[in-house]
């Protein structure tokens, strides 16, 4: 970006020796156009005030009275006149007559009137001590404003006022001004609109302006914004004098929302006293003010909005934003009503909701979903933005001006949660943005029992946001006027910059963390003010009627009214016996399944493709589909070989992943694959987007040119993030079942990073929420003998997760039997030997007739390993995915004679395969491989148990004994065979750290293990 020179570095001196030097230079094409200056030499002295800080300020005097010599004070119009006309900048302070361009004899004329030069001198210094003030007032006027309700903590944990704020007079000297000064008139800089209609102030209506705009109520931080444009847009709508009024309408709808706030929690607190529900009271002002931005975005165009919380406030948001029926609400605390069976469920402030209504403010359909959420505070903030990408996704939205997300935030979780960090960075991401959220801190001022001078460091819990230069407007929530004008002005900034903006309600909690907490203990202080508080209703109301808005006849027939409302639901609410967990739904798939919620089939139809499309999408694979696009010498090379595969059908990891995902795009499915590294891979093996070697940030994606009509392939690198993007693409995959997104981990075990999105959302969502969810997780894993990091992708933990019982085996004999068992299931777990079957299994993640979590744990040598290839035959129309894949070798040919039957599952196979061909042990070892984890294939491997009747039974696993899949497959594989045999382990040894760190001594444990698998007299001792 380049910067203009300002009008003082023009006549700035360069040195006291040098001689005049004339320069004249044009502005480059804006609205004011620039005239030639003189640039003159002089030694410092004579030009005090053109210093770097002033610089600024005599360029807008300057350009103001190029376009009007009358819009600045006549001491500016002389020096300006003057230095126009060649006088030197010492002279030009003067006050001689107009010079004519070029005359320097004039000059002399002007020398009489030197003695005047103090008094210029002054004035110009006054201005600039001046527009200095007003930018103190802008940039820390937030500092002093009055924002704490209870009127005993400063909101940045600071209680002195800085040196630059005028408190007092004798603050007045720190810029060089007396008291004197305050009935003086200053001309107003372009930067400040204080002024309104008016050019100049006295100082002191400057002070009270200023004081009005930025120190009472609202406290404004955005001077930290890079954007001038989007400086003097929050300048203009906190400075402009009378901006913030209502009508009495206006007011009237204010108290109304007040009343239906504060009064629900009062009726859940006389009826339900002694359950916990996490109540709003001490910010029941949350509920007006997510109504006025949602109102006022519905306005400006907005027809989605999707919304996070944390459980405070959450029934009072469903009750009085979302408009759950209260008697849904309401039966939640009967203690007697019964669960449907539907899962686990939720607690009733965990839960979501999805409901379409008429807005009446705009009279524009709105539709409203609120996320569920788990304890975990923030976790939901990057599901939601995934979800709100997902949906501008389909409904074409590419500057998010018709859906728009809404987080709510609690002020230690704010400032405490890393994840809040990650999703900020993601809000500007091009294939992350949402183009702008709102976020609305509900600032209690304390976490749980902690004071927030031990919660945080920064002075606001909020700073987190500076960071994308998104705007911060703290307002005292018992000023719920403040509160209205701030989030106007949020949901006017996010629908003009579409970028994120922050609205701090600094407010207190009534109660303690929840109704049954005694917050004496830790905060007597501040509760014994709490106690005194009187609520904001209270407050409203009688402003308002003292205003002559109201009476209190209409505000009390306000309360009776909505009480009534409440009770009638109450009494509609005994009828509810049974609770049904998917009236909470915040996901609906509408067409996807029946009326009643069940699968349209319990069947999945053939995972394989036609001949010619397998050709045509190895074809694409295998070249560029763009003219002039000249690609990397070694991706040339990758290109032929994969064209070299195609010609001999057969497939490698790469291109069985290009196959599942062309065709599914064929179908109609759109595609998303997110993750660090994605689009070349971290193992150089995808290469889904090609870069031009002559051309900057010129790109190809070939997938995209597949098909005439095909839906479209998103590939992205993600920031360096887990939590966050896992987080978003799981959100992505909510909203709709007819796309495949997957999110592959750089390598395996830095999704742990992600734990809470995993432990949290993915494993029990659906079981808390009936909220099925299709996302696809791609995780690295191997031993490799690269050390302890980067070899696990920890199989054993999402093993234990699966919810079916290994000591049951369930009835082998049914129909579908291994399409129910991933009905039942909560996620399915695969680690997959062949391409083929990867293939496959992707494929069968949209075929199937519902959604589950799928984890694939994918390979890193098989990638190239030359073994490690699929033949077309294998992927032809009436091929499935394979949950066991038999052996096939000449120990299947006479099963007799079979001593041992080895069971594993991924990379472990080849290794297994090359020991048993040196060791020529084919007749007498067979080798069976676990496809598919869990759900558990009982069926398939209790027939292969019976195929080799005299057969040891050995589970074999490169990982160790305490990790990877053995405590998983050891209890279900006994199930299967009545425990009638033992199951004997093939592996390393237990231990701490995944792998080892050195090379050799990985090579001897797996020659180990290997040893232990073929060595036929290995268990004999522990029979």
């Amino acid at each position: 970006m380049f910067h203009l020179r300002t009008c003082a570095s023009k006549i700035r001196p360069l040195t006291a020796s040098q001689t005049v030097k004339k320069v004249s230079q044009n502005r480059p094409a804006a609205a004011r156009t620039f005239q030639p200056v003189q640039c003159y030499t002089a030694p410092v002295a004579a030009e005090p005030f053109l210093s770097g800080t002033s610089s600024n300020y005599v360029e807008e005097m300057y350009y103001a009275w190029l376009e009007n010599p009358k819009s600045v004070h006549k001491s500016w119009d002389i020096f300006f006149r003057n230095t126009n006309a060649g006088a030197t900048p010492g002279t030009a302070y003067q006050s001689p007559l107009p010079l004519s361009q070029g005359s320097f004899s004039a000059i002399t004329r002007a020398q009489p009137l030197v003695e005047a030069q103090p008094s210029v001198d002054k004035l110009v210094e006054d201005h600039l001590a001046v527009q200095s003030l007003i930018r103190a007032y802008q940039i820390r006027g937030h500092h002093v404003a009055q924002l704490d309700p209870l009127g005993i903590l400063d909101a940045d944990l600071d209680s002195s006022v800085p040196a630059d704020i005028i408190s007092s007079t004798d603050k007045l000297g720190f810029y060089g001004l007396h008291e004197s000064d305050l009935d003086k008139v200053f001309h107003l800089p372009t930067t400040t609109f204080i002024g309104g209609t008016e050019s100049a102030l006295p100082l002191r209506e400057i002070i009270r302006r200023l004081e009005m705009a930025y120190c009472q109520h609202i406290g404004v931080e955005f001077m930290f914004i890079n954007d001038l444009e989007q400086c003097q847009w929050i300048r203009q709508k906190f400075e402009t004098p009378g901006i913030m009024q209502f009508t009495n309408e206006e007011k009237r709808t204010l108290l109304a929302r007040l009343v239906r706030s504060t009064r629900f929690e009062e009726f859940l607190q006389r009826k339900w006293s002694s359950e916990k529900r996490f109540g709003l009271e001490g910010c029941e002002v949350l509920i007006p003010a997510l109504k006025t931005i949602i109102d006022k975005s519905s306005e400006n165009g907005v027809d989605y909005v999707i919304m996070g919380m944390p459980h405070r406030g959450r029934l009072n948001v469903l009750a009085n934003v979302i408009r759950k029926e209260l008697e849904q609400i309401f039966c939640q605390f009967d203690s007697k009503l019964e669960a449907a069976d539907e899962g686990s469920g939720d607690v009733k402030y965990h839960l979501g909701m999805y409901h379409r209504r008429i807005n009446r403010v705009t009279d524009r359909n709105i539709t409203l979903s609120l996320v569920a959420n788990p304890s975990h505070l923030e976790a939901a903030d990057p599901v939601v933005m995934g979800k709100t990408k997902a949906e501008q996704f389909y409904c074409g939205d590419t500057e998010g001006k018709k859906v728009m997300s809404i987080l709510l935030h609690g002020d230690a979780a704010f400032a405490g949660q890393g994840i809040v960090y990650e999703t900020f960075h993601l809000s500007d991401l091009p294939s992350y943005t949402t183009h702008g959220t709102v976020h609305v801190v509900v600032n209690n001022q304390i976490g749980f029992t902690t004071d927030p001078r031990m919660a945080r460091s920064s002075p606001y819990p909020t700073d987190v946001a500076r960071v994308v230069n998104a705007p911060i407007f703290h307002v005292n929530s018992d000023d719920p006027e403040a509160v209205m004008y701030v989030c106007n002005v949020a949901a006017e900034w996010r629908s003009t910059f579409h970028k994120d903006v922050v609205v701090d309600l600094v407010c207190y909690r009534r109660n303690g963390h929840n109704e049954m907490d005694e917050p004496m203990f830790t905060q007597p202080l501040m509760y014994k003010q709490i106690r005194k508080q009187k609520p904001v209703l209270q407050k409203y109301a009688e402003l308002l009627v003292s205003q002559g808005v109201v009476n209190q006849p209409e505000y009390e027939e306000e309360i009776s009214k909505y009480d009534k409302i409440c009770e009638e639901a109450f009494a509609r609410s005994k009828d509810e016996k049974i609770l049904h967990i998917k009236h909470w739904l915040d996901s609906p798939w509408p067409g996807f399944f029946t009326l009643d919620g069940q699968p349209r089939s319990m069947s999945c139809p053939s995972t394989g493709l036609t001949e010619d499309i397998l050709m045509h999408i190895g074809t694409v694979a295998s070249s560029v589909p763009v003219e002039n696009f000249t690609i990397h010498g070694g991706l040339s090379r990758i290109l032929k070989t994969r064209g070299e595969l195609v010609k001999n059908r057969t497939v490698d990891w790469a291109l069985a992943e290009y196959m599942a995902f062309g065709s599914l795009l064929k179908e109609g499915i759109h595609i998303r694959l997110s993750g660090q590294d994605v689009e070349r891979g971290t193992f150089s093996h995808r290469h889904h987007v090609l870069h031009d070697q002559n051309v900057d940030k010129r790109t190809c994606i070939p997938m995209n040119h597949l098909w005439p009509n095909q839906a479209p392939y998103t590939v992205c690198n993600s920031s360096l993030s887990e939590y966050g993007v896992l987080g978003f693409e799981l959100g992505f995959a909510m909203a709709s079942p007819n796309a495949l997104v997957l999110w592959e981990a750089q390598f395996g075990d830095f999704h742990n990073t992600a734990q809470c999105i995993i432990d949290q959302f993915i494993c029990p969502g659906q079981a808390k929420w009936v909220r099925q969810n299709g996302i696809v997780l791609l995780l690295p894993h191997g031993m490799e003998g690269m050390g302890p990091e980067h070899s696990s992708a920890r199989p054993e933990r999402f093993l234990q997760m699966c919810n079916d019982d290994p000591d049951v085996l369930p009835d082998l004999e049914e129909a579908n039997f291994d399409i129910n068992q991933l009905y039942d299931c909560n996620w399915v777990v695969v680690n997959c030997s062949t391409p083929g079957n990867f293939f496959h299994v992707l494929r069968r993640q949209i075929l199937l007739p519902f959604r589950k979590p799928l984890i694939i744990f994918t390979p890193k040598s098989l990638l190239r390993h030359p073994e490690a290839r699929t033949s077309f035959d294998e992927m032809l129309p009436g091929t499935h995915f394979q949950r066991v894949i038999p052996e096939n070798g000449p120990a299947s040919q006479n099963p007799e004679n079979v001593k041992r039957l080895l069971f594993c599952t991924g990379k472990v196979y080849y290794d297994l395969t090359r020991e048993r061909v040196a060791r020529n042990m084919a007749e007498e070892v067979a080798i069976t491989r676990i496809e598919q984890l869990s759900p558990f294939p009982f069926d398939l491997l209790l027939k292969e148990v019976k195929k080799y009747p005299y057969a040891e039974l050995a589970w074999c696993q490169e990982e160790h004994k305490n990790q990877g899949y053995y405590d998983y497959v050891k209890p279900r594989l006994r199930t299967t065979i009545s425990r009638a045999r033992p199951v004997w382990y093939a592996g390393r040894d237990p231990a701490a750290a995944p792998a080892t760190g050195n090379k050799k001594t990985h090579l001897t444990e797996l020659q180990r293990l290997l040893d232990t698998a073929f060595n036929l007299d290995a268990f004999k001792n522990l029979a």
